[in-house]
């Protein structure tokens, strides 16, 4: 199977070529630990969780390496830390933790590493002598700086040109840099401040110095992909490109990758504008996780996403089709697949084609009209199998399909939709056509419709 990908440093879609496909390695910058994730922060970890499942499939579980980072030392953390007066841990493990729970809520798998910038600041003390001892990096007094005008290519990935180019800083308080372009590598301590001691001063690293040490440590470079959001590409992404191919000299990653903004009413979903909602937040609401992985990956990848309650009605209605296929087959074996059938290579080829997830989609929903559709028992657990390996790689239908349906109604809805069906399959027993008539009637003024078959009577939510 042949992956493809949309590189943003080429901006054109290539054939994936890892450098070594023994060891595919892809890094994604993870979130600042300071606060809870709101959803828009979920679609990176929800899209590259697609792809790592599909990286893992084409080259082997044991051959893909997926580090996603923890920053936990940020201007925002410290201000926590100083006004709870608590050390700053007990901000970031707070809400690694709950950045974990979430992000597992989401269907999303651990990944292979898990770094945290605080166990790597050696590392970026060493990267930072590097790059000044090769004339890249100046010490002033309120830290260390890279000067950008030494790098020939600097604003390759993000195609801005050199002499507009502004941003870099964070933070007030770099009056002494050289150009207004030129970004901290280094901060010098300041009272009350987490410090480690450095030959250049004793102070604390810059936020792109961080991902471009872990990378190194962790993976090696070049890396065969680095991904994140849009909104990293400047000046993150181009300034750990800027440090870590001066000192290195080669590559940092082959393969740049990039998902679209999440919008809320069209309007980019953001703390700053106060247009947020968290994913515990949905989940406290009644909303399942699946139906928000599902919702984040209705797009394509790359494409901006207008989240709201539409949306997630959707995303739930097309969860229920695929689990109404299952659960129809409930007690149908799935067997072990010894080929692919032209539906299931055609679902995998849709993600293969650069996460195309609304092809791919397409494709479950064939697969469970496969489902529906056959008759004979060798069909049916065929066609259950299929459905199952996609919905695999595509990270859902993941729980019991009885129990998805009761999750969505809520325990106590469920208990009396119970009562109201096992009262219709005594009707029918009785010959009471005309109460288990009416008990249909009823509980599809629930929502519900009830599936009677050999081996009994399920219910799940009308479509």
């Amino acid at each position: 199977m042949q992956i493809s990908l949309t590189n943003t440093l080429t901006k054109r879609k290539e054939a994936f070529a890892p450098g070594d496909p023994k060891r595919v390695t892809m890094y994604v910058c993870g979130p600042t630990v300071y606060s809870y994730a709101h959803i828009g922060n979920m679609r990176p970890p929800v899209v590259f969780d697609v792809l790592f499942r599909l990286l893992r499939h084409a080259y082997g579980p044991e051959h893909v390496v997926y580090a996603r980072n923890y920053t936990d030392i940020d201007d925002r953390i410290i201000a926590q830390a100083i006004a709870g007066a608590v050390p700053i841990e007990t901000i970031t493990d707070k809400f690694k933790a709950i950045y974990d729970e979430d992000t597992a809520a989401l269907g999303v798998l651990p990944t292979s590493l898990s770094p945290r910038a605080t166990q790597h600041v050696p590392g970026m003390i060493a990267l930072i002598e590097k790059l000044i001892v090769a004339g890249a990096a100046y010490v002033v007094p309120t830290g260390v700086y890279f000067a950008v005008a030494k790098d020939n290519d600097y604003g390759k990935l993000s195609g801005r040109a050199q002499d507009d180019l502004q941003a870099g800083a964070r933070v007030e308080g770099e009056d002494d840099k050289r150009h207004p372009s030129d970004f901290a590598l280094w901060k010098a301590a300041r009272p009350g401040e987490p410090a480690w001691d450095a030959p250049f001063g004793r102070g604390r690293p810059g936020w792109h110095i961080e991902c471009s040490a872990m990378i190194e440590e962790e993976l090696g470079s070049p890396i065969d992909i680095h991904g994140g959001g849009l909104d990293l590409i400047f000046p993150h992404h181009e300034n750990e490109i800027a440090q870590s191919e001066t000192a290195h000299r080669h590559a940092l990653a082959r393969v740049w990758m990039h998902n679209g903004f999440l919008t809320m009413n069209t309007e980019k979903m953001s703390k700053s504008l106060g247009n947020i909602v968290t994913p515990r937040e949905l989940l406290r609401q009644g909303w399942q996780g699946e139906t928000l992985r599902w919702a984040l990956l209705s797009a394509h990848y790359r494409a901006p996403l207008d989240f709201g309650e539409d949306l997630l009605k959707q995303s739930q209605a097309s969860l229920d089709r695929l689990y109404g296929a299952l659960l129809r087959l409930k007690h149908v074996p799935a067997p072990p697949l010894k080929d692919e059938s032209a539906q299931l290579q055609a679902f995998r080829a849709a993600l293969a084609d650069d996460l195309n997830t609304p092809a791919a989609i397409a494709e479950l929903f064939a697969l469970a009209t496969a489902a529906n559709t056959a008759t004979r028992t060798d069909h049916q657990a065929r066609a259950k199998a299929e459905l199952i390996a996609a919905a695999s790689l595509f990270g859902v239908l993941q729980d019991d399909p009885e129990y998805w349906f009761r999750a969505s109604f809520g325990e106590e809805a469920a208990k009396k939709i119970d009562a109201l069906v096992a009262e219709r399959i005594i009707a029918r027993a009785n010959k009471d056509f005309a109460t288990a008539d009416k008990l249909r009637e009823a509980l599809a003024a629930r929502g519900v419709e009830v599936m009677d078959g050999p081996t009994g009577s399920t219910w799940r939510r009308k479509g």
